[in-house]
Parts: C-alpha cells; structure tokens; sequence
C-alpha cells in the first residue's frame, strides 16, 4: 500500500468517524421513535408504529409548555432585536475610546451564568414589588412576565452581536449624502440603514428566538410554577423517558430540514437574480423548472411530500405485530419458567427414609426423645359413688337441704 493510499483511508476513516460521531445520535433516535418498544432503543426491533407521535401530541404539560415557548419567542425576538439594533447603532457612533467600554458592558450579559440572571431577575423584581406595594397576582410575580425580562437581558447581546457585525459594512457617507440631499433622519434611517441591515435583522431575529426558546438555566429559576417546552421536557427525561421524545426530534428534524432546503433555494435565487444569469441558466429557461425553484413551490412540495410519507406511515396497524410479539414473550417466559423448575428438581438431594416408630428407637432408652419430657397420662378419676341418704360421716349434718322444712 502507498503512502498516499494510506492518506486517503486515514482521512476516509475519520471522516467517517466525524460524521458518525456528529449524526450518529439523530440517526438512533429516529429509529427508535418508530419502534413500538416502551424503551427507545434499536435492538430488538419489535413492530413498525407512529403511535409515539400520538403520545407525544397527547402530553398536555409538553403542549402547553411549547405554546408558552412559542409566546416567550416571539415576545423576545420582539424586544431584544430593537435592543441589539440600538446598541449597535450606537457601538457604530461613539469615539473609539468609549466604544470598547460600551462594547465590554453591553457583552457582559452573555458571560453571567444564566442561574445568577434566573435567580437575580426574581430577586430584584420581587424587590420592585414589594416597594410599590403590588401584590402575588400582579407581573411583578408573574413567571411570563419574568422569563421575558430575564432571557431579554441576554439575548439582546446575541442581536447586537450580530447587527454590529452587518453594521461594519454600512458605508455611512450613504446617510450623509441623503441629509445633505434633504431628507430627514427618520427618512435616511428607513429608506437607506434599514434596507441594508434586512438580512441582518432576520438572522438576528431567528437567533435570538432560538436562544429563547431553548433556553433552560435562567428558564428554570424564572417560569416559577409555569412550564415552558424545554421545562417540560426536562422534567419528563428525569421521571421516566419513552420514545415519544425521539418522536420530538423527528419533528424537529424534519422541521431544519425543510427550512434549511427552502432557505438554500432562496440564496440561489436571489445569487442569480442579482447576478444577472437567471436568463442564462437552464432550470430559469423553463418555465415549469422556474416555478419549481421558487422558495414557496420548494416548500409547498416538501411539506406536501412529508405529509404524504406520514399520512402513509400511519396507516400501518401495529396490533397484530404487537400481538405476536406479546405471545412469543409469554411463551418464551413459560419455557423460561419450566427450564427453572427442572433445575431445582434436579439439584434438590433425595430425602431419606423415615423409620418405623418403636417403643424404644433410641439406644439410650429414650431419655433423649422430646417426647419423653411429656407428662404421664393420668389415670381416669373414679367413678362417683351413688347417692344415698347419708352421704356424708357426719349423718348430713352440714348439707344445706337438711335444714329444708319438711313437708
């Protein structure tokens, strides 16, 4: 073997390797929420199901804690996008002296453990409403309420980062030449920064909602008695797994997918458009090949498509598999159990025989029996003597019924 074949299956192998360590786990979990067996597992294979996507649909505390994500999302996205806009506008604006200042503070969030901001946004907004005289029913003790404020204040620094980083690119003499030109700055902001920071902004938007949404450590101290979908989940994976969850990631990764496909669409497109080679490009030539391209045709089929393998994956009945299974376990069990009482009759020793009872069947006449340590048996008491008239030596003079009147 040459040295550069040995190369190339040293590379092969660790990727390989990567790819088995980095994809390795999705792949088991989605097998394993098709397994009708109680445990996720692989092997053994039991019987093809789709019940786990039921059960899933059907936990009312998952559910409700992922309508309280998605509300907490959205909210988030809502606050801390124009947050980041402004603390980036503002890192762009200032001297280089006071921007690595104002560049440190506005960072400084990301590095706090989410417990101490969990923990500190209860403390300091009970503080607040004990001073104003609220009380337990109002948002100062509000869990919605707290998780907001408590992921804002972190998540803001992810949309700053992210808008700086656009920013850089900003040509500011753009917004001069439109002052200079007569418009206002309301006008220059909305019509030349904004446009230019779109892309930007979505990406922001889109980190900043997933950083929210999973989001347990500051999460778990804030919600107080509420859940949220990561909440939920946690505490499910304490009590007891099932494959349902594998079906959440099924889910999930069917949902990236479709996303990362649609999003990728649209980046080509847009890289066409903007080059100018749709004309010359041979799925832009057709007309039905354009369509199909299209980021909205690209989802529509794939959705389509994934709703057609599922509507057909739950069309296979597993009842019939599970009953089979069901009976091959109990019998198994049943030879199980025979094979067990085979073997304790074979290594069980022979008792032997009893001996014949005697009068005298020890050598010692018997002094060591137990049974010799029993009383006697007594004799029977005589019989009583029969009644006559002066039963007692003393002519009956001390019976009670001499003393009778006579008649």
């Amino acid at each position: 073997m040459t040295r550069g074949s040995g190369g190339g299956l040293f590379a092969f192998s660790y990727a390989l390797l990567f790819f088995l360590f980095l994809f390795g786990p999705l792949i088991i979990m989605v097998i394993t929420a098709f397994n009708s067996s109680a445990f996720p597992r692989v092997v053994p294979w039991e019987c093809f199901t789709t019940d786990w996507f039921g059960v899933l649909v059907r936990n009312e505390r998952l559910m409700s804690g992922l309508w309280t994500s998605l509300a907490i999302g959205v909210a988030v996205v809502a606050i801390a996008v124009p947050f980041g806009l402004a603390g980036a506008l503002a890192l762009a604006d200032i001297g280089p002296r006071l921007r690595a200042g104002l560049y440190a503070v506005l960072i400084t969030p990301i590095l706090i453990p989410g417990v101490v901001l969990g923990i500190s946004t209860i403390v300091f907004w009970s503080f607040v409403g004990r001073g104003v005289g609220a009380s337990y029913d109002t948002v100062f003790y509000n869990g919605f309420f707290l998780t907001l404020l408590g992921q804002v204040a972190f998540i803001a620094s992810y949309a700053m980062l992210v808008l700086n980083a656009r920013l850089q690119r900003f040509d500011p003499t753009l917004t001069e030449a439109a002052l200079d030109l007569g418009a206002t700055p309301g006008q220059a902001f909305r019509k030349i920064l904004l446009p230019f920071m779109k892309p930007a902004l979505g990406s922001a938007a889109f980190i900043t909602f997933l950083a929210s949404f999973e989001n347990y450590n500051t999460t778990v101290f804030t919600i107080l008695s509420g859940n949220t979908f990561t909440t939920a989940l946690a505490s499910k994976v304490r009590l007891g797994t099932d494959p349902s969850l594998s079906a959440l990631a099924v889910i999930i990764i069917a949902v990236t997918l479709i996303g990362a496909m649609v999003s990728e669409a649209h980046t080509r497109r847009q890289e066409l458009l903007r080059s100018g080679k749709a004309g010359q490009s041979r799925l832009y030539a057709n007309p039905l090949s354009r369509l199909l391209t299209h980021p909205g045709a690209v989802l529509v089929l794939l959705v389509g498509v994934t709703g057609f393998v599922a509507w057909s994956a739950s069309r296979v009945d597993a009842d019939v598999c599970r009953a089979a299974i069901l009976q091959e376990k109990q019998q198994v069990q049943e030879r199980l159990m025979q094979e067990q009482r085979n073997r304790i009759q074979q290594q069980a020793p022979a008792q032997p025989a009893m001996p014949s009872p005697s009068n005298n069947p020890s050598p010692f006449g018997g002094a060591f029996n137990p049974n010799s340590l029993a009383p006697p048996a007594q004799p029977a008491p005589p019989a009583a003597p029969p009644p006559s008239s002066n039963p007692s030596p003393f002519g009956g003079a001390f019976n009670p019924n001499s003393l009778a009147p006579k008649n």
